[in-house]
C-alpha cells in the first residue's frame, strides 16, 4: 500500500513540476503578449512585410479552438492515454512561445490554432491522469498540490520577465530574443520532465469517455466556471495590459507587469497551500465558505481595480482621471488578491470533478475546459474594444450568478445529506 501511495504523489509531484515549467513558459508568454506584439508593430510597420497581429486576438483564437477541441480531447486521451497526451500537448506548447523568437502574422495564427487544439488534450490528460492517481480521501490534497507546484509557475516566469523589462519603455527585438527563448528553453524541459511519469498505481493508464455527464449537479457547476473563466483572461491577458497603459505610474509601467505577474502567482500558490496540502485543517469548513471567500475577494479587488486605474487602459496608454490617483501599491494588492480569490475556486472545481466524476475524469474535465475556454475566448474579443468598467461589470455579474448557483448546490446538499455545507473529500 505504501509503494502505491508513493507512486501516486510521486506521479503527482512530478506532473506539478512539469506543467510550472511548460507554464512558466506560457502563461508568462501569454500575460506579456498584447504588450509585446504592440511593440513588434510598431518596429515592423515600415518594412515590406509588416506585422498585423495582435495579442488579444492570437488569445482569443486560441481559447476559441480550445473550447471546440474539448469534443474530441477525451477520446483522443483514451486513445493515447493521458502521459502521451500531455506530452503532444507540451510540445506544441514549446514551439507556440518559440514563434515569438520571430514573429510572423500568419505563424502567430496558425500556432494559436495548433496551441487550441494541444491545450484541450493536455488539460484533458491532466485531469483524467490527477484522477488516476488520486482516491476520495487524497483528491482534495492532490488538487491543492498540483495547483500550488502548477502556479509556481507564475512567480518564475514574471521574475525573469520583471529583470529583463526592468527601467525600459518598449520591448525591443533583442530584448524579445532573450526573454522567449528563455522562455521555449523552460517549455522543452518541462516537456521533457514529462516523461518521467509512471503508469498510475492499479489503473489501465486509460481514460473514459462513456458516462453521461448531464446530472443536476453539473450546471450550477458550469455557471462557476463560466465566471472563473471571465477572471482567468481578465488577470492572465488584460490586466497587465491595464498597468502597462497606465500614464500616471510613468517609466516603470512596464516593470510593474512582472511584479503584478509574481504576485498573482503568490496569491495562487497560498491558495493552493491552505485549501490542498492544509486541508485537513479547512476541511471542517467545507467547500462553500472557501467559494464564498473567494468571492468576496474578487468583489473587493474589481472595486479598487475600478477606483484605481484609467477606465481605457485595457485598450491604450491612458492619463485619463481616475477616483483615486494611481497607486501601484494598490495595483499590485489586487494582483495578489486575483490570484487567491482565484485560487479559491479553482482548487474546488478540481476537486469536485475529480470525486464526482472519478469513473469518468476525462469527459469531465473536457466538459469543464470547454465551458472555461468558450468564455474565455469570448472574453479577450471583447476586451479588444470594452472599456475597464464594462469589463468589471461582467465579471460581477457572472460572480454573482456563479456564487449564487454555487450555495443552491449546498443548500440542496445540506437537505440530502445532513450537513450544513458541501464537504470535502479529504
Amino acid at each position: 500500500m505504501a509503494v502505491v501511495c508513493d507512486r501516486s504523489l510521486y506521479n503527482v509531484v512530478f506532473m506539478g513540476i512539469a506543467f510550472m515549467l511548460v507554464f512558466t513558459s506560457f502563461q508568462t508568454g501569454a500575460m506579456i503578449e498584447p504588450v509585446v506584439l504592440e511593440d513588434v508593430q510598431n518596429e515592423t510597420k515600415y518594412s515590406p512585410n509588416p506585422f498585423t497581429g495582435t495579442g488579444y486576438t492570437s488569445l482569443s483564437v486560441i481559447y476559441l479552438v480550445f473550447a471546440f477541441a474539448n469534443w474530441i480531447a477525451a477520446p483522443i486521451v483514451a486513445v493515447v492515454g493521458p502521459r502521451v497526451g500531455m506530452f503532444i500537448g507540451a510540445v506544441i506548447y514549446s514551439g507556440f512561445i518559440a514563434s515569438f523568437l520571430g514573429p510572423q502574422t500568419w505563424l502567430l495564427y496558425l500556432m494559436s490554432v495548433l496551441l487550441g487544439i494541444a491545450a484541450a488534450i493536455i488539460w484533458t490528460a491532466q485531469g483524467n491522469f490527477l484522477t488516476l492517481n488520486s482516491t476520495k480521501e487524497t483528491m482534495g490534497r492532490n488538487s491543492g498540490l498540483f495547483w500550488a507546484l502548477f502556479q509556481c509557475s507564475l512567480l518564475f516566469g514574471n521574475l525573469f520577465v520583471f529583470l529583463e523589462f526592468r527601467g525600459l519603455t518598449t520591448i525591443s527585438k533583442s530584448t524579445r530574443t532573450v526573454v522567449y527563448g528563455g522562455l521555449t528553453g523552460t517549455a522543452v524541459l518541462g516537456t521533457l520532465l514529462l516523461l518521467v511519469l509512471q503508469k498510475p498505481p492499479n489503473s489501465d493508464d486509460q481514460a473514459t469517455v462513456n458516462e453521461d455527464l448531464g446530472g443536476s449537479e453539473v450546471s450550477p457547476w458550469r455557471r462557476m466556471v463560466l465566471e472563473l473563466s471571465l477572471e482567468l483572461t481578465f488577470f492572465s491577458g488584460v490586466y497587465g495590459t491595464c498597468i502597462t497603459h497606465t500614464a500616471a505610474f510613468a517609466d516603470a509601467k512596464d516593470s510593474y507587469i512582472g511584479y503584478s505577474g509574481m504576485l498573482i502567482g503568490a496569491g495562487e500558490i497560498l491558495g493552493g497551500l491552505l485549501f490542498g496540502i492544509l486541508g485537513s485543517t479547512t476541511n471542517k469548513y467545507g467547500r462553500d465558505i472557501i467559494v464564498l471567500l473567494g468571492f468576496l475577494v474578487h468583489m473587493v479587488t474589481f472595486f479598487l481595480i475600478f477606483i484605481n486605474l484609467p477606465d481605457e487602459s485595457p485598450i491604450k496608454l491612458s492619463s485619463e482621471p481616475t477616483y483615486i490617483v494611481p497607486s501601484p501599491a494598490v495595483a499590485l494588492l489586487c494582483s495578489f488578491l486575483l490570484g487567491f480569490g482565484d485560487s479559491c475556486f479553482n482548487t474546488q472545481i478540481y476537486s469536485i470533478l475529480g470525486v464526482l466524476y472519478s469513473d469518468n475524469s476525462g469527459s469531465a474535465f473536457s466538459l469543464f475546459k470547454f465551458v472555461q475556454s468558450l468564455s474565455a475566448a469570448i472574453a479577450f474579443f471583447y476586451s479588444m474594444y470594452l472599456v475597464m468598467k464594462w469589463q468589471l461589470l461582467i465579471l460581477v455579474i457572472m460572480g454573482t450568478l456563479g456564487a449564487v448557483s454555487f450555495f443552491k448546490v449546498a443548500w440542496s446538499a445540506s437537505k440530502r445529506t445532513g450537513y450544513n455545507h458541501i464537504p470535502h473529500s479529504d
